[in-house]
């Protein structure tokens, strides 16, 4: 891998991460359009140490809250009531379905689930799921000539049963082409959840996940054609970038909708799609690198 290409994918990593529109997808689809060799789940794991770290520093008072509040939960029992104490719970329990499944489909992970064909399929899928999630939050926010306004949940609301099904769609985001912000919140938004909220327990939850995958992805940055110096660049390009994404992204969603997303994901899939069969992309453009 050039430096060119990390600029170029770290880049890529930080536009997309945060976004409703897998960030994994972008990578392996900048990659195949360029002609370059697939940068692999192991490059997508490291470089969202970056992006996370963005996460970190955006939500460093809520995290410090957070982890304060759980800590002392461990030896005070009136602590354990505490709302930010129970967030630390519940984003331990949201971490588990993620962690389990993708230690289960690391082979698949970093293989089949990487062909063009299944990202065109996951990014027109989850796109009409997130319009569908979107429309319905749309409805209860405002309400309408035979119907009265339905006020939705607040994460004070969010317990083990909703925690481990925002979990669950996480972990869908082992498919390149689901997206992990865009698969927590439609499940956020499906279960009652104000746009706000939805996004910000999918951006806390997302930080365990992502160091812990980063961290234990570390070992094959060397391999291949996966360098230390590109790799550990296109991290702090995805960091930077990322940071100036989230800071967007958290004020947009308070007052827009998704649509622009979901449109953008069909119309990608269905080009993508379109590319394939005319045979002016392979299903497995480079991965013979990968």
């Amino acid at each position: 891998m050039s430096w060119f290409e990390s600029f170029v994918l770290g880049l890529v990593q930080g536009l997309t991460e945060f976004l409703p529109i897998s960030s994994s997808a972008h990578l392996r689809l900048t990659a195949a359009f360029a002609g370059w060799h697939d940068p692999g789940a192991a490059f997508t794991a490291i470089t969202q140490i970056g992006t996370e770290a963005a996460v970190l520093i955006y939500f460093r008072k809520d995290i410090v809250r957070i982890v304060g509040a759980w800590f002392k939960s461990l030896t005070n029992r009136a602590m354990r009531s505490d709302h930010d104490a129970q967030m630390g719970w519940l984003v331990i329990v949201g971490s588990i379905p993620i962690g389990v499944l993708g230690v289960t489909f690391k082979d698949q992970i970093e293989g089949p689930f990487r062909d063009l064909r299944l990202i065109a399929t996951t990014l027109i899928v989850m796109g009409i799921v997130l319009g569908i999630a979107d429309r319905m939050a749309a409805r209860d926010e405002t309400g309408g000539k035979h119907r009265a306004i339905r006020e939705r949940k607040s994460l004070k609301e969010l317990g083990i049963k909703d925690g481990l099904i925002f979990g669950f769609c996480q972990a869908m985001a082992l498919i390149p082409g689901v997206s992990r912000s865009g698969a927590t919140i439609s499940g956020g938004l499906l279960m009652g959840y104000t746009r706000e909220a939805a996004a910000r327990y999918s951006f806390l939850l997302a930080v365990p996940a992502v160091l812990a995958s980063g961290v234990f992805e570390l070992k094959d940055a060397g391999e291949g054609h996966v360098a230390w110096g590109p790799t550990i660049f296109a991290t702090f390009i995805a960091f930077g970038v990322g940071y100036v994404v989230i800071a967007w992204f958290m004020k947009f969603i308070t007052t827009k909708s998704f649509m622009p997303f979901v449109i953008y994901r069909v119309l990608l899939g269905i080009a993508l799609f379109a590319l394939v069969a005319a045979g002016v992309l392979s299903p497995h453009a480079g991965e013979s690198a990968g």
